[in-house]
């Protein structure tokens, strides 16, 4: 069963392109790197790292340390009925947890093709458009407008 508590990573480089990967369970649902932390114990940016080598193949622990931050926000939402299998019965509502992660001009996308089965990279602003989920883009946006 699925831990009702994630992390969401958003990829991007010094221009300001995001990287948006595209569902393999849902085509045209584009999205930042997501996932379920392994055990409720497990540290978020650990969750986090793990979560990007798997659905990209990027290694986090290959970047610079400060690459990968804390957005320190966090979110709930209602997992989609067609997902809630996943959880434990009677579970309808996941916690999120915002991380962005800054990667060379030329890294290597290499997808897990069970997960996703596309990678674009979009400037910010047309990357937070194309996102399936609302909260997916307004991490994206949240990330650049503190400048």
């Amino acid at each position: 069963m699925k831990i009702p508590i994630s992390v969401l990573v958003v990829i991007y480089k010094s221009n300001r392109d995001v990287l948006l990967i595209e569902r393999a369970d849902r085509v045209g649902f584009w999205q930042s790197v997501t996932g379920s932390l392994d055990a409720p114990e497990e540290n978020l940016a650990l969750a986090a790292a793990r979560e990007v080598f798997e659905e990209t193949g990027v290694a986090v622990d290959l970047l610079p340390k400060a690459a990968l931050q804390n957005m320190h926000h966090q979110i709930e939402y209602e997992i989609y009925p067609e997902w809630r299998f996943r959880y434990a019965p009677g579970v309808t509502r996941n916690t999120e947890h915002w991380f962005s992660l800054e990667v060379p001009e030329n890294t290597e996308i290499k997808l897990a093709p069970r997960e996703h089965v596309a990678y674009e990279w979009l400037p910010y602003a047309d990357a937070a458009k194309k996102c399936f989920s609302r909260s997916n883009g307004e991490a994206i946006l949240k990330l650049f407008s503190a400048d």
